[in-house]
């Protein structure tokens, strides 16, 4: 039995990493926060204070 509809994830939002790039899609656990979220991995969040000057860390 399949899960989910095909071709659903494609349909998720994206956006960028602010430290590597790499694109994140939604996840149910960003509903409430997604627009604040803005780091793909807790590594990125430990390196953001070496791509953004002036973060605290």
């Amino acid at each position: 039995m399949a899960r989910g509809l095909p071709g659903f994830k494609r349909a998720l939002p994206t956006k960028p990493c602010a430290v590597c790039g790499r694109p994140m899609s939604w996840r149910r656990k960003w509903a409430r926060t997604w627009e604040t979220v803005k780091y793909c991995s807790d590594a990125c969040r430990r390196r953001k204070s070496a791509s953004e000057p002036g973060a605290d860390g």
